[in-house]
């Protein structure tokens, strides 16, 4: 049996974001549909938080929580080319950061736990060499 999606990717989760989410349910808001706003606007934190507070299939869970690292690593893409017009120079760590966001897309979608931080350093540096 594979793990939940709870299982799989609550460690990753801090507080303040489960904090901020239980409030907003609270006050009677759909979790799922504010899930959806974060996954568009490219917030994986706040996506999983109402993701692991409402009650939905895990597979779909799993699609918003990939498009929202997706969404993170186009507008960082988005945000590094804008930077790199500015300042005339590139900015290889904003690059790198979505790289990584997408390798965790990869993974969630694959139903796969989030890698470490060390681990996606890891994964990076051996695609890099391909």
């Amino acid at each position: 049996m594979s793990a939940t999606f709870a299982e799989l990717y609550a460690p990753a989760l801090k507080e303040v974001f489960t904090a901020q989410a239980r409030q907003r349910l609270a006050e009677g808001v759909d979790g799922l549909e504010y899930a959806r706003s974060y996954a568009e606007r490219g917030k994986p934190d706040f996506v999983l938080a109402f993701l692991l507070l409402v009650e939905a299939e895990d597979d779909l869970k799993r699609e918003l929580l990939a498009h929202a690292y997706e969404r993170r690593a186009a507008l960082s893409e988005q945000k590094a080319a804008s930077f790199a017009r500015q300042f005339r120079r590139s900015f290889p760590l904003v690059r790198q950061s979505a790289h990584q966001d997408r390798l965790a897309a990869q993974r969630i979608r694959a139903g796969q736990p989030l890698p470490s931080p060390h681990e996606l350093a890891r994964l990076f540096n051996e695609q890099a060499e391909l």
